[in-house]
């Protein structure tokens, strides 16, 4: 139990980390071995492990410590991102990592740590609990650019309608980097929803809007077979009932 109080003060660790606290590898080694089999310790993939409460027999780091501990580079994204600043209608058994080193998804504790193209470096934040996570106004635009293949449109409203407040600054700082005109039409429109909740000016929907050109676009993929309306001022056709899910509930491809 020499070297507990350090790996519990570490919380996640590598082979490498344990090698300078033992101060050699054959040290190391042994420690691992033996901390495994005492249960000390337990490993979440290759050359990644966490060290285990005496008291409660849990992981000492929760989900989000463990998804930014994978490698360096490693930040929690998007539906994960809103679950970490209390922002998400709904908890996942997936946590949803970006890195830069692409990883097979990986089960612990039945959470499954899954992998997400990194879509910019700005935006992330490490926080004093050593998690590292985009900011608020990153995780919006990114759970905006891909709401249909992560979390899907409604646990997008709900977590929107949770957030008290969004710098304008940094959206629209984003969105230039981002440099997507869809994105811009989807943000204008969507965030225009809660725009008075979320204290966001007339200012930065119209520069939002003076990037939208005359190219129409769908808001998602599959709705031309759903009675529609076209918004004039995004150029987009979106469902009719659009925004009836926030108060009802469904599914998008069920709104008629």
């Amino acid at each position: 139990m020499k070297h507990y109080k350090e790996l519990v003060g570490m919380q996640c660790f590598t082979r490498a980390d344990v090698e300078r606290v033992t101060g050699n590898p054959d040290a190391a080694n042994s420690l691992i071995h033996n901390y495994q089999k005492k249960g000390l310790i337990e490993s979440v993939k290759r050359n990644l492990f966490i060290a285990i409460s005496l008291e409660t027999g849990q992981a000492v780091p929760n989900r989000y410590r463990i998804a930014s501990s994978i490698n360096n580079s490693a930040y929690i994204t998007h539906h994960s991102a809103f679950e970490y600043y209390g922002c998400a209608n709904q908890v996942f058994y997936e946590v949803y990592v970006s890195t830069d080193k692409r990883f097979a998804a990986f089960e612990y504790d039945d959470i499954i740590y899954r992998y997400v193209a990194p879509r910019a470096s700005f935006g992330v934040e490490e926080k004093a609990d050593g998690v590292r996570v985009t900011d608020m106004e990153r995780t919006v635009l990114d759970a905006i650019n891909d709401f249909d293949k992560i979390a899907g449109f409604e646990e997008l409203l709900n977590c929107l309608s949770l957030i008290p407040y969004l710098d304008e600054d940094k959206l629209l700082s984003y969105l230039k980097q981002y440099n997507k005109q869809f994105l811009y039409q989807k943000a204008g429109y969507i965030l225009n929803h809660f725009k008075d909740e979320l204290r966001l000016s007339d200012k930065f929907f119209s520069s939002c809007e003076h990037e939208v050109t005359k190219s129409v676009r769908y808001i998602w993929r599959g709705i031309q077979y759903q009675p529609n309306i076209f918004d004039n001022r995004w150029q987009m056709v979106v469902p009719k009932q659009l925004f009836c899910l926030l108060s009802q509930g469904g599914d998008i491809n069920a709104i008629v």
